[in-house]
């Protein structure tokens, strides 16, 4: 028998020895578990050994998604598609590959995550040819009838509905090659879901970014199958009532029934609020009460997400048990636990159906599918892993959606969320007792959550929104009670006594709740007003801040923080963006060039969309057209104090103004010497390439284009092209 340390040590020496030759910890570990290394931790680099103890610990899975969104965006930045043939042989490749070194600790890992790129970079291809279209460059006029597919808004006046099989109705006349379109009608007696309409329709491209690295209609709009938007021009008549089972409509019937119930009970706002909150609509909420919730870190209250599908689902959850547990004999006979984890799931999925289905929604029911499928299966429920299977769910289903608003932040708080709190161990009132410790936590825990997520999501919302929420923490810390005991346990109760009839009272009860909330909203963001102003930032910031978050969400314990401090490094250097000094729009005629005092229009209405939006996205004001120009017939020459630009109308004026101007602004075809002899932006540039933006460096102007992908699918194809 052997006793003591040393002769234990004695007696391993050979079997240690053997490890230290091995050199295990040099090597990664198997993907999914198995870690051989060397139990002394010889000596290999910091940054290899980390990652062989988060590989060791399963989490290879939680890279997974964010391989794949590198795919997705490697995909997006080519310049031309790429050949399925091509798509389909490297695929083969990594999957024989993979096959091959499927036993291999160092090298499985790797190709796993290469495997998670290219079914990225694979992904929106096959998602495009399944449900893309073409896109109409042109405008086309005519009656048309067509199916209704869904109802995408409704404000009580104008509703959007999405349409396909688009046949024209006049002799002779061809129908646009579009598998889909939006077209605003008038919104009395609209047509429901799956219904056959007719109507004079008038038909344009769908509009391209407002200003470059913002949102991008024309691509969001391909993946969904919609080519054109367009307008009603006349009266729209129903020429076949649907007779159809068909789900979406049944839910979208019932959604309307609600709304029509609530808007009966409630006024503006907090009816608008109301029917967000419930139905997911937010067509009908004011733009300044919209702007105070977002000034007050309160704007996720409007998107259904996880607060809301937590509250709801984990309401009925805690009833039903409650409910269960009130009989012995129930008790003795289920598992009440699990029985009510049952009865979450289904108020989840129904509260998802009724909210429209959103991103931010989607992602938090399939978190809370996850954690009541953990209850079922007596596993622990919120971990990374969840979050990581939430992610490649919603990116297989919809690859497209990574590039929206609500994917970025709701995955972003989530996992800051998890991240801290499943390595936090701490108690947030040590030394009060009793009840006043009970409050203190939850108010501390709403503080804690609010300043966690406000800082994950910061960066995007910054980017995606030019808003920041300096007194987000305070206006969360009031308003997210109010929520929790009184907004949604009195919509839940409404909505499930409007068959019955009973619901006013609930709804006055919430619309209460709905009102202190914008109340609080407006005196938050009055208290911050001035306080912090959002940054321009370039489209490298998101990059930083999707590689911040997956380091994040990989390693564990200290090491996940290095990357806030590196990104920060990083944004400061890398992702700020100067102030325009021209901005040229690509359908309408507005350009405002910077003067002393700011940015003022040379040409174009103040009011245009394009003009509020541009103001909105540089966070300063445009003035109204500015007279300091001479103009004639062929055009009009600008002087700035250092820089001068040229507005040609007709061909005559190139000549002249090619050789004067440090820019030249036309909406018809340059010549060539023209470009030969000064930077040119002609109509060619802003059909295809859509709005300009210039920075003068001194010489001359850093230009960008909104669209820099002419030549890919989501972008109308012209004829010269």
């Amino acid at each position: 028998m052997l006793t003591g340390k040393n002769t234990i040590v004695e007696h391993l020496q050979p079997q240690l020895t053997l490890l230290r030759k091995n050199r295990a910890m040099s090597v990664l570990p198997e993907a999914f578990g198995r870690f051989d290394g060397d139990p002394l931790k010889q000596k290999t680099p910091y940054f290899i050994r980390i990652v062989s103890t988060a590989l060791a610990k399963r989490r290879l899975l939680i890279a997974q998604p964010f391989a794949m969104v590198l795919g997705i965006l490697a995909y997006r930045s080519a310049r031309f598609e790429p050949s399925p043939y091509a798509l389909g042989a490297v695929m083969l490749a990594i999957v024989m590959t993979l096959f091959i070194v499927r036993r291999s600790g160092s090298l499985l890992p790797a190709i796993a995550l290469v495997l998670g790129f290219w079914a990225g970079f694979s992904l929106l291809y096959v998602n495009g040819a399944l449900f893309g279209t073409n896109m109409l460059y042109g405008v086309v006029y005519g009656k048309f009838s067509a199916r209704v597919d869904a109802i995408h808004s409704n404000d009580g006046q104008k509703a959007r509905l999405i349409i396909s099989n688009i046949v024209p109705l006049e002799k002779g006349a061809r129908a646009p090659p579009l598998r889909r379109a939006r077209i605003m009608v008038p919104a009395d007696n609209l047509a429901d879901i799956g219904d056959i309409i007719s109507a004079s329709m008038r038909l344009y491209k769908v509009p391209g970014p407002v200003v470059p690295g913002g949102y991008d209609s024309q691509f969001h709009s391909y993946f969904d199958g919609i080519g054109a938007f367009g307008s009603a021009t006349g009266p729209v008549s129903l020429l076949k009532r649907s007779g159809e089972i068909d789900f979406f409509r049944f839910v979208a019937d019932i959604r309307t029934a609600i709304g029509k119930r609530i808007d009966l009970t409630l006024k503006p706002p907090a009816a608008a609020i109301a029917r967000a909150l419930i139905i997911g609509d937010q067509g009908q909420i004011d733009q300044k009460v919209r702007a105070n919730l977002a000034a007050a870190g309160l704007a996720h209250v409007l998107a259904i997400s996880g607060l809301h599908l937590s509250l709801v689902a984990g309401g009925v959850f805690a009833a039903m048990r409650m409910l269960l547990c009130a009989s012995y004999v129930v008790g003795q006979r289920l598992n009440v636990k699990k029985t009510a984890a049952i009865f979450g799931i289904a108020a989840a999925l129904i509260y998802l159906a009724l909210s429209g289905a959103g991103v931010s929604a989607i992602r938090a029911t399939l978190m809370l599918l996850l954690v009541f499928g953990a209850v079922l299966a007596g596993r622990r429920a919120l971990t990374m892993r969840n979050v990581a299977f939430a992610a490649i769910f919603v990116i297989l289903v919809d690859p497209s959606s990574v590039f929206r608003p609500g994917f970025q932040l709701s995955f972003a708080a989530v996992i800051a969320l998890i991240g801290v709190y499943e390595g936090y161990r701490g108690d947030l009132a040590p030394i009060a007792k009793g009840w006043f410790k009970h409050f203190l936590h939850t108010f501390g825990t709403i503080a804690l959550t609010s300043l966690i997520a406000g800082a994950a999501t910061a960066l995007f919302a910054a980017y995606h929104f030019q808003q920041t929420a300096p007194l987000g923490v305070l206006g969360n810390i009031v308003a997210i009670p109010i929520v929790a005991f009184v907004v949604l346990p009195s919509a839940l109760i409404s909505v499930l006594l409007m068959p019955f009839g009973f619901e006013p009272l609930f709804l006055k009860i919430m619309g209460w709740g709905i009102e202190r909330i914008i109340d609080l909203a407006a005196y938050v963001s009055s208290l911050s007003a001035g306080m912090v102003s959002a940054p321009l930032l370039n489209p490298y910031a998101l990059l930083i801040g999707f590689a911040a978050l997956a380091w994040f969400a990989f390693f564990e314990g200290r090491e996940r923080f290095v990357s806030l401090p590196v990104a920060l490094v990083l944004l400061i250097l890398f992702a700020t963006s100067p102030s325009p000094d021209i901005l040229v729009a690509d359908s309408t005629k507005a350009i405002a060039v910077r003067q002393s005092d700011g940015l003022a229009l040379i040409s174009g209405r103040a009011n245009s969309f394009a003009v509020r939006a541009w103001s909105k996205a540089y966070i300063e004001p445009i003035a109204a057209r500015t007279e300091e120009k001479s103009c004639d017939i062929v055009g009009c020459y600008i002087t700035r104090d250092r820089f001068s630009l040229a507005l040609v109308k007709t061909r005559d004026g190139f000549e002249e103004d090619c050789q004067l101007a440090d820019l030249v602004i036309t909406r018809i075809k340059a010549p060539q010497s023209c470009s030969g002899a000064t930077q040119v932006i002609d109509k060619s540039d802003l059909e295809q390439k859509g709005v300009h933006w210039g920075f003068w460096t001194g010489d001359k102007f850093m230009l960008r284009a909104a669209i820099t992908d002419i030549f890919r699918p989501w972008r109308p194809k012209y004829p010269d092209r």
